[in-house]
């Protein structure tokens, strides 16, 4: 009877370490996640709008939680000057995603661009339960996904989680009309540069295989560019205005 007593314990004991193992596994796996995949703040940021060097206008950026791990991200851009005031332009950029890692992964894009005399649409879908990818621009596209595929809008916010991360070159996997194209970003230093949100001593980030993107980011301290220029299709540049975290 003492010997069956005994491995009784025994086996309630090897039952109990088994489980401990279990929740202290668990908890390190949640807590390595936690450490890999914080997001940041909602926030909302307000930019100066320039084309060749004067301003036309006013941007804002808006990222909000979307529930389930994914975000959702806007930039919603209007001419208040000039041509761009004439012709009433208003372009909405909405991304939706979610934080795989510390970088952001793509599940949907909309674009839309409405003037006096032109109105223009994009959408981009991510399918991750069949791994392909839709684009429509004036028809539409289907080709296979990559893990951690993003589109154009959200590229800003990956080199931000990138610069958090101790990175310093990246290459993206960017969901563009008819195929997933790898495009290459690069630190070029450090400097101050002046906004009219203030001075900021910043890093410059451009694009290095073409495409005219030249930004400026603050790591550590904002999520958004402070200065970010697109010479690809125009030579349009943003301004941090203002930012407050949500």
């Amino acid at each position: 009877m003492g010997k069956v007593q005994k491995n009784a314990s025994t086996l309630r004991r090897m039952n109990i370490l088994r489980f401990s193992r279990c929740v202290l596994g668990a908890a390190a796996l949640l807590f390595a996640d936690s450490l890999v995949a914080a997001p940041p703040p909602a926030f909302t940021a307000h930019y100066q709008l320039l084309q060749n060097g004067s301003p036309i206008g006013e941007a804002a950026m808006t990222l909000a939680p979307s529930g389930n791990r994914e975000w959702t991200f806007t930039t919603q851009s209007r001419g208040t000057a000039g041509m761009a005031a004439l012709l009433g332009a208003d372009v909405r950029e909405t991304s939706r995603f979610r934080w795989k890692g510390a970088l952001p992964e793509g599940l949907s894009y909309d674009y839309s661009l409405d003037a006096a005399i032109k109105h223009k649409e994009r959408h981009v879908r991510f399918d991750w339960a069949t791994n392909s990818i839709s684009v429509d621009d004036k028809g539409e596209q289907r080709y296979p996904a990559q893990p951690g595929a993003i589109e154009r809008h959200t590229i800003a916010l990956a080199i931000a989680a990138g610069l958090d991360a101790g990175q310093s070159t990246f290459a993206f996997p960017v969901a563009v009309r008819d195929r997933i194209e790898t495009q290459h970003f690069a630190v070029q230093g450090k400097g101050t540069i002046k906004v009219p949100a203030g001075s900021y001593a910043a890093t410059h980030v451009v694009r290095t295989d073409g495409g005219g993107f030249d930004a400026w980011f603050v790591p550590d301290k904002l999520p958004v560019p402070v200065q970010v220029s697109q010479r690809d299709g125009g030579d349009f540049t943003l301004k941090l205005e203002s930012y407050s975290a949500k």
